[in-house]
């Protein structure tokens, strides 16, 4: 356990950051996994707008510092190919 003021203080700005990350990746996962769905159910422009959000998304979690750049464009150009292979 912390004793003095200043480890006290890190361990609660600590979860509070914890936290923040945890909404912010369970966000991220959400729009992709969407993505995901609407690639499975073949509509093209559902995906379309899914595609642009879960993007938006990735680059949100690297602006924010819970992706590093090289993952988020490797999940980024993922997505794209998925979603170029349904629309042909």
């Amino acid at each position: 356990m912390a004793h003095s003021r200043s480890a006290k203080k890190r361990i609660e700005t600590i979860r509070k950051r914890t936290e923040r990350n945890k909404s912010a990746k369970s966000a991220l996962k959400t729009a992709i996994r969407r993505f995901e769905e609407a690639v499975q159910g073949d509509d093209k422009e559902q995906a379309r707008e899914k595609l642009q959000k879960a993007l938006v998304s990735i680059d949100k979690g690297v602006s924010k510092g819970i992706l590093h750049k090289n993952t988020a464009a490797r999940r980024k150009s993922r997505l794209t190919k998925k979603f170029n292979i349904i629309t042909g």
